[in-house]
């Protein structure tokens, strides 16, 4: 599924979340007039550790103005202060909120460059991915270390003037599910197939270990700014998505 037909909107102050919607937003990690030092008031100790340990200014303040718009965003469905949102972590590090069992809100964050998206869910698993499309000499090596052998064969055949946005498109798609389940492409990419055709909808087509698995998930294509590609997948088939635009607040 492709979700080219939908805008981007201005985010309400108090954005509802039914159970059979889901919410992408997009944030602007470079305007660093929204993005500044004072972000770090409504971060945790180890959010602002994680900051001090770039090693450039750019990084260093593109981490800030992502996670501070995190919790800000996030804050918005709890009716919390930024400052109020805590995290746990699974064995892989997937971050999720402390509050997920009271409120059933669930998110999947995703970063390239300057552009970050995340999605927001009730009683959803959720996975988010957005990379920015660049030249790549190498992308048949790369593709055959992370790529399934259907979805190798299917990069073949793609004209060369398509290739290189099939192979990003394949990598969101794959990097959506990954996440989704907690993991990334070093977690078993090889171990699945998605659709990567121009044109092609979006589709988990199949789970190597699980053929009942594909058809519980919907995986919707992004197009979130020139020279950049995203994917969201969730479970179930049952929903409806949003796309927001993010602000990046001062604190």
């Amino acid at each position: 599924m492709t979700k080219h037909d939908i805008p981007w909107q201005t985010a309400p102050g108090n954005p509802e979340l039914a159970r059979d919607e889901v919410h992408v937003w997009r944030i602007d990690l470079d305007d660093l007039s929204r993005s500044s030092e004072s972000a770090v008031a409504c971060l945790s100790q180890d959010e602002n550790e994680r900051a001090s340990a770039f090693h450039f200014d750019q990084d260093r303040l593109r981490f800030l103005a992502g996670r501070s718009t995190l919790r800000r965003i996030l804050a918005r469905y709890c009716e919390l202060s930024p400052r109020e949102i805590r995290f746990t972590y699974g064995d892989q590090g997937k971050p999720e909120l402390a509050t997920r069992a009271e409120t059933g809100l669930r998110f999947n964050l995703s970063h390239s460059r300057e552009l970050a998206l995340c999605g927001v869910t009730r009683d959803r698993t959720i996975g988010v991915d957005v990379e920015r499309v660049r030249v790549r000499s190498n992308i048949e090596r790369i593709a055959s270390r992370f790529f399934s052998a259907v979805e190798n064969a299917a990069l073949r055949t793609i004209p060369a003037e398509q290739q290189r946005e099939a192979f990003f498109r394949c990598w969101t798609r794959k990097e959506a599910y990954l996440k989704a389940l907690g993991s990334g492409v070093f977690g078993g990419s090889t171990g699945f197939d998605v659709s990567l055709g121009p044109g092609e909808p979006a589709r988990l087509l199949r789970v190597h270990d699980d053929p009942l698995e594909a058809a519980r998930w919907t995986l919707c294509d992004l197009d979130p700014a020139d020279g950049f590609v995203g994917a969201v997948l969730v479970r179930g088939t049952d929903w409806k998505l949003r796309l927001l635009q993010a602000e990046v607040e001062s604190t």
